[in-house]
C-alpha cells in the first residue's frame, strides 16, 4: 500500500475586482507619463533644449 504525498498548499486565487477602470489614473494621464520633466531653473531648461535639439540645428 502506497501513501500519497501530502498536497502542497495552494496560493489563494486573486479576487475579481469589478471597479470601473476609467476611475483610475494611468501614467499617461500625467505630464510625467508623456516624458515631461519636472520644472526647474533656467540651467535645466537650457540642458533640456540642448538635449532635444534636432541635428540640423547644430
Amino acid at each position: 500500500m502506497s501513501t500519497a504525498p501530502d498536497p502542497e498548499p495552494r496560493e489563494p486565487k486573486p479576487a475579481l475586482v469589478f471597479d470601473d477602470p476609467l476611475d483610475q489614473q494611468t501614467s499617461d494621464d500625467t505630464d510625467r507619463g508623456w516624458g515631461e520633466r519636472p520644472s526647474g531653473d533656467s540651467a535645466s531648461d537650457l540642458r533640456r533644449f540642448l538635449d532635444e535639439k534636432p541635428p540640423h540645428h547644430i
